[in-house]
């Protein structure tokens, strides 16, 4: 699927603070396909709740948001799953379900919203979790894994599915090391395919490495989303 104009984009979005919890104010943002903005956000909750109202799950007092040119608000069930189901995102409090293996956990989203082959899904969340430094992929229940390797599952499900929009909190305090380059190298890869990338960040340090190839620097604070000049 693709677009000719923005990936994403939030029009005077003014979320409703009693059902989302969100400030109230208008949020503006356009991101093109393969852009990729940083959004430095201190407070982990808030950003969650930023990556909420940009899949359509905050409720609007005013404004839009609208992904691959279509507004969320206009769609039904079945056009919501299918959108939904061209958005990677990594979560810092990750919802995992320990009545199934993390493998099931990883491609549960891939095999709910889109109808690809399940041995293509398969294939392609074992080349990511090798890619992350898996054997292939963790099959004990997420409660028995460390939270290295959660995190490490939480980007290969992010990836799965050569997503369009890339959804991405901060889980550096729990991402080993040596899965930063892997991680770098998927969000190049995505933007080179043509995804928007909208990057959460909790101080500067965590995305420096990669400054030069950020198109938007954003502070998200409780007064709204600002554009930052440098790092």
């Amino acid at each position: 699927m693709a677009t000719s104009g923005p990936m994403l984009e939030l029009r005077a979005a003014l979320p409703s603070f009693d059902e989302s919890g969100l400030a109230p104010v208008p949020f503006d943002l356009r991101l093109m396909p393969g852009d990729c903005a940083v959004v430095e956000c201190r407070d982990p909750h808030r950003a969650t709740l930023f990556a909420d109202l940009c899949c359509g799950m905050v409720p609007l007092a005013a404004g839009s948001v609208r992904f691959m040119g279509l507004d969320w608000q206009d769609l039904g069930d079945r056009q919501l799953n299918a959108l939904r189901g061209r958005i990677g995102r990594l979560a810092r409090q990750g919802t995992w379900v320990d009545l199934f293996g993390t493998h099931l956990n990883i491609m549960l989203p891939q095999l709910h919203h889109t109808t690809r082959p399940t041995d293509e899904v398969i294939d392609a969340a074992m080349t990511l979790g090798q890619a992350f430094g898996f054997p292939g992929l963790p099959v004990s229940v997420p409660g028995r894994l460390s939270a290295a390797d959660l995190a490490r599952a939480a980007c290969v499900r992010a990836f799965l599915g050569r997503p369009d929009l890339l959804l991405l909190e901060d889980v550096s305090d729990a991402l080993p090391a040596d899965a930063m380059l892997p991680f770098l190298e998927a969000v190049t890869a995505a933007r080179d395919r043509g995804a928007a990338v909208l990057w959460f960040a909790r101080k500067a340090s965590i995305w420096y490495e990669y400054r030069k190839a950020v198109n938007v620097h954003l502070r998200l604070l409780d007064e709204g989303l600002f554009v930052m000049r440098g790092v």
